[in-house]
């Protein structure tokens, strides 16, 4: 399993249930790198989507704790436990966690790889990835030259889990 995300010099990721900012480049790799496959998210997260619709070309798996909660198109589950046992029959390599920051806090360690958007400006933000610069078990292993997006600087960082 995987996670991606886009974080801040701070490892922001939101603020007020947004996105701190909208990099198409950063939007296509999220593309390439989730169609096909399947993405675990957070009920808040789903509703920051275009009409509150699941993603196209992908099984969404959408945690709430409201028993009641349905989404047409995706696969509505109440725990992360349940959440896990519904990617199970997937290829784990297509599994990617995207959010937001309840579900990345309880999952990132059950991940082996986590794609990060770096971006070198620091937001106002109200919710965080966790530093996996600060890990000992994690570790970048690749990072892009940098990018820049009008006056946006990022580059695309991957970490890996060291497997001890």
């Amino acid at each position: 399993m995987k996670a991606i995300v886009a974080v801040d010099k701070n490892w922001a990721i939101g603020n007020k249930n947004q996105l701190l900012v909208r990099i198409p480049d950063d939007q296509k790799f999220f593309r390439e790198k989730t169609t096909g496959g399947v993405v675990i998210l957070g009920r808040r997260t789903l509703e920051t989507f275009p009409n509150g619709a699941p993603l196209k070309n992908r099984v969404n798996i959408i945690i709430t704790t409201d028993p009641n909660y349905c989404v047409p198109g995706a696969i509505v589950v109440h725990s992360i436990q349940e959440a896990l046992d519904a990617a199970a029959e997937y290829d784990q390599d297509k599994v990617f966690v995207i959010g937001g920051e309840s579900v990345y806090r309880q999952m990132v360690d059950m991940c082996d790889t986590v794609y990060v958007t770096r971006i070198d400006y620091a937001y106002e933000a109200d919710a965080f990835f966790p530093n996996l610069d600060v890990k000992e078990e994690w570790e970048m292993t690749q990072i892009s030259e940098e990018q820049t997006y009008f006056d946006v600087v990022y580059e695309f960082a991957t970490y890996r889990k060291n497997p001890n």
